[in-house]
């Protein structure tokens, strides 16, 4: 029974490793291809990538795959990749930051208390 428990666990954590595979490569594949027209057909052609190796059962040569693949992400990776302007590492984070504690804005503009 162990041996068919590890079998599982380790079938589960591959599968785990080519989703996360995936998610990223078709996110950086957005950052190559800015126009939708250009990003469908590269998004089509990394999906049959994907597709032509899903009946692989042998553990090893899936194990071998998943790390060429990675691989293959990292050297192919954009180099500037778009960043959402509001999140971390956007040009909008923080633009407008909370004033540290202690300090006291008054928003008279200009108008003299009487």
């Amino acid at each position: 029974m162990s041996g068919a428990a590890s079998y599982l666990a380790r079938r589960a954590a591959q599968k785990e490793r080519v989703r996360i595979l995936y998610r990223r490569a078709l996110k950086d594949t957005l950052n190559w291809a800015v126009h939708r027209h250009l990003f469908y057909p590269d998004a089509d052609a990394l999906r049959e990538r994907f597709d032509a190796n899903k009946n692989v059962e042998d553990i090893e040569t899936i194990d071998r795959m998943i790390a060429d693949g990675e691989s293959q992400y990292n050297k192919w990776r954009h180099p500037d990749p778009y960043i959402v302007p509001w999140a971390p590492g956007g040009s909008k984070f923080t633009r407008n930051p909370e004033p540290p504690a202690g300090i006291e804005i008054v928003y008279n503009y200009g108008r003299e208390d009487h």
